[in-house]
Order: structure tokens, then sequence, then C-alpha cells
């Protein structure tokens, strides 16, 4: 007999700090992203943040809920992102994630967004009826390094053996790049990088029309869903963990010391995002910025549906990337929350907005 446990922030306070949350097969959420979910700055005391799905006593599955809001004329329309959708296969058949599905729907009065989702997840999202795809972003990724003994085996099981043989092809190539990127150099115009949003970035990003403000941002860098280091939690199916993670703020000023662009980089594994880019100039020095940074930092790729930038980077001769490929960000919104929105309504979502900020 399927049952549903819902957790708002309290229960799943609790949930975490008494260990039952450990005691499955496998494990509904981490400890830093249940802290993560709690001191979300846009949820409430009442709302659900985490559904289990019992099949009798055992844990069968469960659904994240990320709860957000929009702003409409003064007014907050509130709904949530779904996060987490995850049934183990030993209670595959049973239709417990219609079942999670439909409860967080309940919860949020159909108010509910997805994005970033698995072609499996999409499927199951199509065939339920009730979501519909609004307008996607049109993004690029850039390719700074060669990662064949990476890429290559990862589409190709049969090329695994030659994995030695690719990695010193990727050796041999970014000694090259490297050499290329040498005369990268730091620019000339003064910057900033901190670890958070300061007062003056807080002052400035308050003058742009944003899904987040500053303290929003700063809850996600103070309470990642993905820390730094080699643990994996074997029992927890999302992200959790990465050799490395860090965010940037980044502050670029003009000659006269007047600040003009504030970013929010997002560095994985070599892999760079921007999720969020507020600036009142053309972008060039930001830019030049970004290729010092990309040098600097080693990384690898770099993912941005900051679509003026893209437009920019694109006659930026000297950027550094060796390839791109456009790429694309699909949403889904559930029928009930296009129907509460106003006809023709644009969300403006930057890069970050949505959970993939934590991600």
């Amino acid at each position: 007999m399927i049952h549903l446990k819902t957790l708002n922030k309290k229960q799943l306070e609790n949930f975490v700090s008494s260990g039952e949350f450990q005691q499955y097969d496998f494990l509904p959420i981490t400890e830093h992203r249940a802290k993560s979910h709690i001191t979300n700055p846009k949820a409430n005391d009442e709302q659900t943040l985490l559904i289990l799905a019992f099949d009798d006593d055992q844990l069968a599955g469960y659904i994240g809920c990320l709860p957000d809001e929009f702003l409409i004329d003064g007014k907050a329309l509130h709904y949530a992102w779904l996060s987490t959708l995850f049934i183990s296969d030993q209670f595959r058949g049973k239709r417990i994630a219609q079942t999670l599905l439909n409860r967080a729907f309940d919860e949020y009065s159909g108010n509910i967004a997805i994005t970033e989702f698995t072609k499996e997840a999409e499927s199951l999202y199509n065939k339920i009826g009730v979501f519909k795809y609004i307008k996607p972003k049109q993004g690029k990724r850039y390719y700074f390094r060669t990662d064949l003994e990476t890429i290559i085996p990862s589409k190709k099981e049969n090329t695994k053996p030659f994995k030695p043989v690719f990695k010193i092809a990727d050796s041999v190539a970014n000694f090259f790049i490297s050499i290329k990127n040498s005369f990268v150099k730091q620019p000339r115009f003064p910057f900033e990088v901190l670890d958070k949003i300061d007062g003056e970035s807080a002052d400035f990003i308050s003058e742009f029309k944003s899904n987040r403000t500053a303290e929003e941002i700063n809850w996600a860098i103070e309470n990642p869903w993905i820390l730094k280091g080699e643990t994996v939690d074997k029992n927890y199916l999302f992200s959790s963990y990465s050799q490395n993670f860090k965010y940037f703020w980044v502050k670029v000023y003009c000659d006269n010391k007047n600040l003009m662009t504030c970013s929010l980089l997002a560095v994985r594994d070599g892999h760079l995002k921007i999720p969020y880019l507020f600036s009142n100039s053309d972008l060039t020095q930001f830019i030049e910025f970004l290729s010092y940074f990309v040098v600097e930092h080693q990384v690898k790729m770099m993912t941005s549906y900051q679509w003026e930038l893209n437009e920019k980077i694109d006659s930026n001769l000297s950027f550094p990337n060796i390839h791109q490929r456009k790429i694309e960000r699909r949403y889904m919104f559930h029928q009930n929350l296009l129907d509460r929105l106003p006809k023709d309504f644009n969300p403006d979502f930057q890069d970050g907005d949505g959970d993939c900020l934590m991600t």
C-alpha cells in the first residue's frame, strides 16, 4: 500500500537532524541540501519541500520542491520548481511517480515549473498532459581545452580501451593551446573577485529587473547543493559532491572606477557557468575579464544562455574558445500556473533561475 509523507521546513529539519533520512536503502536528500532548502528565503514555513513515497514501511521514491515566486504588479505569485524525482527500481510499475507528482500539484495548486529534465522525465511529464512548454532559452557551449579522454568513451562504450591514447592526444593538443593562451594577460582595468555579493554590488543590481535579489543569490552561494570534495554519496542519485565546485562574484569597473558589470560565475570540475549577469556596459571589458578567468582557472568549457553576451563573444576574435555549439534549455509550466500568469508573460529567466543555480 503506497502512502505519502510531506515535509515542510521544520519537518525536514527534524527528519535530517534525527538521522532518520539515513535509515533507508537510498537517501532522499543530503544533509547540506536539506539545510539549503530550509534556509531558502523564498520558502515559507508551511510550504512542502520534500515528499516521500512509502510502500508499507519501505521508502519507494521521493520528489523535491524548490519554492519560488514571480512578482506581478507588486504581488507575489508563489510556485515551485520540481528539483528531484526518483523511484527505486524495486517499486517500478506502481505509478509512484504519478502519485508523487499529483501530491506536488496539490501542495502548490498546480503552480509548478520544471527545467533541466532528463529525456525519461520529459516523456513522463508529456504523458501526464498537464504541462506546457514555454519559450526555451537559446545558448552556446564554448570549449577551451580538448577532453577526448572523457568525451569519446562516454559516447562510445567500445572506445574505453583507447582512453590512454585519447589522454596523450589531449596532452599534446592542450600543450599548444596553453602556449596560445599564454598571451592572454590580466586586464588593466580595475576589477574585483569576491566570495559573495557585497553592499556596493547589491545596490548596483537592485537597479535591474531580476527574479533573485542579492540576498537570495548569497543564500545560494552560502548554502550550496554541491560540496567540494572526493566524497560520493553512493545512495543519493543526484549531485552532492564534486572534486572542484566554487562560486565567484565578479565586479568590473570602468576607468573612472564606477561599477559597470557584476556577475556570478560558477565553476564545477572545469565547467564554467554564468548564472547571473548585470551590466550597463557593452560587455567588452567583461569578455576580456572572462578570457583571463578561463585561462587562469584552466576552464575546459563554458555554458551560457546570456544571449547578449554570447553575441558579443561571437564577434570577439580574441576570446580563447577552440570550438562552440548551440544548445537549448527548455522549460515546462503546469497549465494551472500558466492560467494564473498574465497573457504573453515573460519570466525573463537568467541562467541561474530555477534550481540551475545550485548545480
